[in-house]
């Protein structure tokens, strides 16, 4: 083979060493950058995530106090009507009993 040809393959060689080089380092930065963007996708999802927990719970927790309210507004109503029926019976038991002595 003659020299020039030589020196023409050998350039050749290097020239797609580079090629191979470049496409490599292109790979390897896409690779990177899609790791990069899944990972902020992934924080970003989680952030929202961790939010939307937080909101939950804060209505959950307003909708739980509500909740007690009204049934301690309902139970104290309960009490208060049982009371008055139970304090009605007594002062009827206390008539019946003072009748039942003065008519003995």
């Amino acid at each position: 083979m003659s020299l020039d040809m030589l020196s023409v393959v050998c350039a050749a060689e290097k020239e797609s060493q580079d090629a191979r080089k470049h496409a490599e380092q292109k790979v390897q930065d896409a690779i990177s950058e899609s790791k990069k963007a899944g990972e902020e996708a992934v924080a970003s999802t989680l952030a929202r995530a961790e939010s939307e927990i937080a909101h939950l719970l804060r209505a959950s927790d307003i909708k739980a106090t509500e909740g007690a309210r009204d049934l301690a507004s309902t139970t104290a109503n309960r009490v208060a009507t049982q009371r008055a029926r139970a304090e009605r019976r007594l002062e009827l038991a206390a008539q019946y009993i003072i009748e039942r002595i003065v008519n003995a």
